[in-house]
Order: C-alpha cells, then structure tokens, then sequence
C-alpha cells in the first residue's frame, strides 16, 4: 500500500513539474526584421537576414542573435512558426504602388500553425513604402479596402482574434514609423484589446536591428508577455 502512494506521489510530482515548465507555443507574422534564411516558414519566403552571398552592413550573421531566437530559446517559449517575409506589407499594397497580395501580412495569417502567442510585427514597410491609410473600418471589409492599411489592419486583427481563439495576440510596433502608421496600429489595437508593445531605443544598422537591437527586441517583447500572462 505504501509503495502505490509513493508511486502516486512521485508520478503526480513529475506532472505537476512538466504542466509547470510547460513551454507556450509562439509563431510570428512578420516582415525582414523576423526574418532569417533557413528558418522561416513556407521556406520560399525571401529573407533578409543570413542569406548566403549576400553582404550587408549588419552585424546579425547567426540565427542565433535574432529577436525571435532569443525569446524561444528558454524553457518557458518554444518556436511554433516564424512566417516572415522580407519586405511585405500588412495591406496588399507595396513599394510604389506593386500589388504585394501575394505576400501581404492578410495573405498569410492563415498559416501559422498552432499557438498559444502570436506575435505580428509588421507596418515598417507600409510605412517606408507609404501606403495609403485608408479608414478605420470594423467590419464589411471589401477586397479593395485590403489595399489600404488601416482597414487591413482591422481585417487582420479580426481575423487572428476569431480564427486563433486560443492564443494570445500582441502586436509590435517598430520604432521610427510614421506618426499616421504607429497611431493607427495603437486605435486598432485598443479597439480589438490586442496588446501593443510600443518598442523604443532599437539600435539599427541599414534600417534593420543590430545585434544590439534584436537584444532590446527580445527583452522589450519578453517582458510584455510576462506581464499579460
């Protein structure tokens, strides 16, 4: 009788300490910033960061030493799906003016997989690339209000909101954007109850983080998540 009590106790020990150390299951929508070659998925996403032959004035040169990287590497995250895509808007429209549907953020918030936390980190290129604004607009969106950033903002957040019901959606908002693109991305994400880590003090080598920003990165996102759970 006493061996099958410590037996329970014992087995009820090691369930509880796994349910304890349990890892969340993150994925990541995002843009150049989250990106890393060989290590987003579809894998035919472009990258901007570690793809071979090509030199740029970044320090950043091992996956290890990204943002994502460094918040999923530790006992309390692991890496569900890291759908980012070198220079990709939320909206469907891109650098002067292309169609960027087929890489958009709204095309391709189906496919991250299954997680507790998504993180979207996304507007740098709507910024830079100037897209227009649009309206604030909740619902009834039609196909031409997706070439707009405002509302495919909204469509965006309502549609991880009700087609992830279980998992946590934060946003992140980059540094240096446009007054209109930062503000917007704050209204929306009131209205939705999405948290909005607002980073600040990201160092940056050719627009895009350091070693030393992806460190902030980390810790400034790491810190949010802590606090809302």
């Amino acid at each position: 009788m006493r061996n099958k009590r410590f037996i329970f106790l014992v087995s009820f020990f090691i369930v509880s300490l796994c349910s304890a150390y349990a890892q969340l299951k993150v994925s990541i929508l995002g843009d150049s910033y989250s990106t890393f070659y060989g290590y987003v998925q579809p894998e035919t996403n472009l990258c901007w960061y570690g793809v071979p032959g090509e030199k740029k004035e970044n320090d950043v040169t091992k996956v290890e030493q990204t943002w994502w990287w460094c918040l999923t590497d530790s006992v309390t995250y692991v890496l569900e799906c890291n759908n980012a895509y070198s220079g990709a808007t939320v909206c469907h429209t891109g650098y002067e003016r292309a169609d960027y549907s087929d890489r958009s953020f709204i095309t391709r918030m189906d496919d991250l997989g299954s997680p507790d936390i998504i993180l979207v980190f996304g507007g740098t290129n709507d910024s830079w690339a100037g897209a227009p604004l649009g309206d604030f607009k909740y619902s009834q969106w039609t196909k031409d209000d997706l070439y707009d950033f405002r509302p495919a903002f909204c469509y965006m957040m309502d549609y991880l909101l009700s087609h992830y019901p279980n998992a946590k959606v934060f946003n992140i908002t980059n540094t240096e954007l446009s007054a209109e693109i930062t503000a917007s991305m704050d209204s929306i994400c009131r209205h939705y109850g999405v948290s909005n880590i607002v980073l600040y003090d990201i160092d940056k080598q050719w627009g895009h983080p350091s070693v030393k920003g992806m460190q902030s990165i980390c810790s400034q996102v790491r810190a949010a998540i802590a606090q809302e759970n």
